[in-house]
């Protein structure tokens, strides 16, 4: 009775194995997933403070072959400090975007910064 305890602990495992290793792996989660295929490079930036826009405070928005819109869909603080050296007040970013346009606001579904080459950076003390 002992002996057949441990030797069917073993079958067991050996059986349940196969079936652990031949599960699908998990979706990638949103940060990792890549960017949708037809999307469009912008600049982006603080619409009154870089772009021209008209208005008071600061608002996201995007440069669409060469006219400016304010944003729909995500804000200026969704993207880091707008008041950091490399925030949207202070300068302009490329980003890639997918979305449409309902009247003079682009309304987005994607949205991601391009990251700021190491050089552009100011380096901290």
């Amino acid at each position: 009775m002992k002996v057949l305890l441990p030797l069917l602990l073993l079958i067991g495992l050996a059986t349940a194995t196969p079936a652990l290793a031949q599960r699908a792996p998990a979706p990638p989660n949103a940060s990792s997933a890549a960017a949708p295929a037809d999307t469009l490079l912008v600049d982006a930036a603080c619409g009154q403070c870089r772009l021209g826009l008209p208005g008071k405070g600061c608002d996201l928005a995007v440069r669409v072959a060469g006219r400016a819109y304010f944003v729909a869909g995500t804000g200026i603080d969704s993207h880091g400090d707008a008041h950091a050296s490399t925030g949207f007040c202070n300068a302009i970013r490329q980003a890639r975007v997918q979305g449409n346009m309902v009247g003079n606001t682009f309304n987005v579904s994607y949205f991601e910064l391009v990251p700021v080459p190491a050089a552009a950076t100011p380096s901290q003390p």
